[in-house]
């Protein structure tokens, strides 16, 4: 494990892009309610450690393992820094995931859950939806071929913003705490290379997501006037 904590101890700039905020924002008289709580993280402790074990709890089927290798690999080339490594290093890396198909409608990751994994989506859509304390529901977005869900919490240990629904059938490449211990372990350098792929990733998401919260934010009317939201 010491290579582990060194290596992670060395990524403190990553690993500072994605902390929560200590505190929620005050919101403004004219913020709308929809703003000022929509990332606002619980007073009370909701957390529940639920770690990629659960799979039968998903009704989650196994995937072929090559083609679910095959297609990571195809995905992570398209990093620069990731295709320099070479593909036999890819293929080492795809090695440490596990690859399963769920059906739709199936809910896989749960928000204000603390898991111990992220999804790949290799094939599919999926929702991802965070609900508000009056118990409505918002689409923050959906994930396509390619796109990450829950790497916060393997990046920060914390809980999940968010819920992720599958809207149609998927086949998922799942990346679990243990399997990336092991990996920190073995191949550091790849290890590190992974850690960063998987960090420019949530960077985007983050910011795709700002971007449609804004779109939303000013179609929101205002509470007073019908006017919109500036």
């Amino acid at each position: 494990m010491r290579a582990r904590f060194s290596l992670l101890s060395a990524l403190p700039d990553l690993l500072a892009l994605f902390q929560r905020p200590k505190a929620a924002p005050r919101p403004r008289p004219d913020d709308s309610r929809f703003f000022a709580t929509q990332f606002v993280d619980r007073h009370e402790d909701t957390r529940l450690y639920v770690p990629w074990s659960r799979a039968p709890e998903l009704h989650a089927r196994p995937h072929d393992r090559q083609r679910g290798i095959d297609a990571v690999v195809r995905l992570m080339a398209l990093d620069r820094g990731l295709a320099r490594l070479g593909e036999p290093a890819l293929r080492l890396a795809a090695g440490h995931m596990d690859f399963v198909e769920a059906d739709a409608g199936q809910r896989l990751l749960r928000q204000d859950e603390q898991g111990d994994f992220l999804l790949i989506v290799l094939q599919g859509t999926v929702a991802d939806e965070r609900a508000q304390p009056s118990g409505a529901r918002v689409r923050l977005g959906e994930a396509r071929a390619g796109e990450l869900l829950g790497e916060l919490s393997v990046l920060d240990g914390g809980t999940r913003l968010s819920a992720c629904t599958a809207l149609t059938p998927v086949t998922l490449a799942v990346l679990a705490q243990p399997a990336l211990d092991k990996l920190l372990e073995d191949e550091p350098r790849l290890a590190a290379a992974l850690i960063g792929w998987i960090g420019k990733r949530l960077s985007q998401r983050l910011r795709q997501t700002s971007a449609r919260l804004s779109v939303l934010l000013t179609r929101l009317p205002a509470e007073a006037g019908g006017r919109a939201v500036p």
